[in-house]
């Protein structure tokens, strides 16, 4: 009823495009390596006032992170005249004009300024001079309407003599300009365009009957060289992921993998691609090709879980609707928990990376003692303000934890439906009839929290909706480790350095000394959080100082770690000397407990269950 009345109004208030003639955006990329993009649209109408929005709330961000601070040069013309327009006063992201009598289209004329550097998403830095990715809804503009699947983009593209490109959508024609085929808006900003000076693309074997590739694409040849089973490894984790769930939602999958040092790094969920960026050795050491597993297989498991299942609250008609984040626990949590599960499923990590991992998070969501004022629900409501929240207080704040404690929880699902059926069903039963269903072209269903609970009830009857309710909302001190517990497994500490954590060090060539000292620390010194009652808490280290020595020497991370270990034979406290803003102090941290990090012990007499849930399910 009321997405009929919001339909009338629309007809009868606002100018929409004409019945069957497609709005074209024409991008010239050619400055990208300068950090500009061109875009020209014609977008169909008639005389009376149109409202027209830039893209606010962008699918698979969970904040209204549209980055239309890049927004330069617009100007709106109707048979060559100029048209003035107005920003709301209240919505920024909508303009309003007034489409002259006798017009029969609007033309618009925009530049997207690319950052640096800074955000994140799509409003992150995107280009190089040898690389970039397009991301549609930086360019564009649409008309106000209920369900953007209505609208048709008819997309060209311009990018720079000699580079390469890739992208989901299919190609019209390829030369000069390319030309992509004719979709809804809705499809153009899920279909991201790679393109750079380096590129290559690797077919992926896989008995589907769909393509999937991975696209490589970065500032150096060498960064794209790959080892000789890479291939070969990534099609297991297709296998495994597609025995998970029984279909695949798309005509085809492509991972756009961009390996630079010079653009914003996360990954980026679409319904036939996802928009990977990380560093440019990521393929070339061994240890960062190892753990980059991770991130491709949780993008890959987007395509069901968040695009294809999307909580109703996520699933908005258009991009200037706000959404609402309740359901992210599922829709990253899970997602989370599958994206390090399947990579062990698929061999691209072992049993031990795993178990390391899963130890990390524990141990990680331990230390969030803000657990005790703002339960795990609240996390996800509170996603768009959380995204993005400074590392200083994110132990006390909290930050996106539905990623790493959703892990905890639906291990916890899994081992209950385990224990509930007596090993006859699980997890995996319930992936594939939720997520599940018929193959081939994309397509979204939305879910409620009811709809959820009913699927588990299915798989093994339970009170799940008390079960569920009682992890999204408490505010026990102890994060959910029933899962590890069940599986056999407990969360201990000793002196072995974590596997999990070593890379993540590695990776930022940082210290980390939280379960000892209570903090990490970046290479230069500087200190990203304190957790509250930590050794260091308790004699006044605050977030953001920097260590300028340890115990009188000049500080490095190798100092660091050597000072902590031998703090287990020490008798005097560890000294450090800090600098915060013009000032100097000296904290004295009485701390003899060495190096000390999480890991899973087996529990005697009971099943290895996390051995059971590494088990291949694709036949090979």
């Amino acid at each position: 009823m009321r997405r009929l009345m919001l339909f009338a109004f629309c007809v009868a208030f606002l100018v929409v495009p004409l019945f069957g003639a497609p709005i074209t955006v024409r991008v010239d990329a050619t400055d990208a390596p300068s950090n500009v993009f061109h875009s020209h649209l014609t977008i169909p109408a008639s005389a009376g006032p149109l409202t027209l929005y830039y893209p606010k709330w962008i699918p698979g961000e969970h904040s209204p992170s549209g980055p239309i601070i890049g927004l330069a040069g617009m100007r709106v013309t109707a048979n060559g005249n100029v048209i003035p327009w107005t920003r709301d006063r209240v919505e920024m992201f909508a303009f309003h004009v007034d489409v002259p009598s006798g017009a029969s289209a609007i033309d618009i004329d925009l530049d997207y300024l690319a950052p640096a550097g800074g955000a994140l998403f799509t409003a992150g830095a995107t280009t190089s001079p040898r690389l970039a990715v397009l991301s549609w809804n930086t360019v564009l503009l649409y008309p106000q309407t209920a369900n953007t699947d209505t609208l048709q983009y008819e997309a060209t593209l311009r990018i720079p003599r000699g580079w390469k490109y890739a992208s989901p959508l299919e190609t019209r024609s390829a030369g000069e300009e390319i030309r992509f085929e004719t979709v809804s808006l809705t499809t153009l900003i899920d279909s991201p365009v790679q393109m750079a000076a380096e590129l290559r693309s690797i077919n992926i074997p896989n008995d589907t009957g769909y393509r999937h590739t991975i696209n490589l694409a970065s500032e150096s040849s060498y960064a794209l060289e790959t080892p000789a089973d890479f291939a070969d490894r990534y099609g297991r984790l297709v296998a495994e992921t597609t025995a998970l769930f029984g279909a695949n939602h798309y005509r085809h999958y492509d991972w756009l993998l961009t390996l630079s040092n010079q653009v914003a790094h996360f990954g980026l969920e679409h319904h036939e691609s996802s928009d990977d960026r990380t560093a440019e050795n990521a393929i070339r050491d061994e240890e960062a090709r190892k753990w980059l597993s991770g991130l491709m297989a949780h993008e890959f498991v987007h395509s069901w879980n968040g695009k294809y299942r999307r909580p109703a609250g996520l699933a908005t008609g258009n991009y200037h609707d706000p959404m609402t984040g309740e359901m992210l626990w599922v829709y990253e949590g899970l997602t989370n928990f599958l994206g390090e599960l399947l990579p062990y499923r698929s061999g691209l990590i072992n049993a031990e990376e795993y178990r390391d991992e899963l130890a990390a998070t524990a141990a990680g969501m331990s230390q969030h003692v803000g657990r005790t004022w703002r339960p795990l629900l609240d996390t996800a409501v509170a996603a768009q303000v959380l995204y993005g929240s400074p590392g200083a207080g994110m132990a006390w704040r909290r930050s996106v934890d539905f990623y790493p404690e959703g892990s905890l929880v639906w291990l916890d699902v899994d081992m209950t439906i385990r224990s509930l059926t007596g090993g006859k069903r699980s997890l995996n039963d319930f992936c594939r009839a939720f997520f599940g269903g018929s193959s081939g072209r994309p397509e979204v269903r939305p879910y409620t929290f009811d709809d959820l609970v009913a699927a588990l009830n299915s798989v093994a009857p339970s009170d799940w909706r008390a079960f569920l309710n009682h992890r999204l909302t408490t505010t026990d001190p102890t994060p959910p480790l029933g899962g590890i517990e069940a599986s056999g497994w407990r969360l201990i500490y000793n002196d072995k350095p974590n596997l999990d954590i070593s890379f993540q060090e590695h990776r930022s060539k940082g210290a980390n000394v939280s379960s000892s000292l209570g903090f990490n620390v970046g290479e230069n010194g500087r200190i990203e959080d304190v957790i509250p009652n930590s050794p260091a808490a308790r004699v006044g280290v605050t977030a953001g100082s920097r260590v300028i020595a340890v115990n009188g020497r000049r500080f490095s991370t190798d100092q660091m770690h050597d000072v902590v270990k031998a703090s287990a034979k020490a008798t005097a406290p560890i000294e450090l000397i800090l600098e915060g803003d013009e000032y100097y102090s000296t904290a004295r941290i009485d701390y003899h407990g060495g190096e000390r990090y999480p890991h899973l012990e087996r529990i005697s007499g009971k099943p290895d269950l996390l051995d059971v849930i590494g088990k291949p399910l694709a036949k090979k």
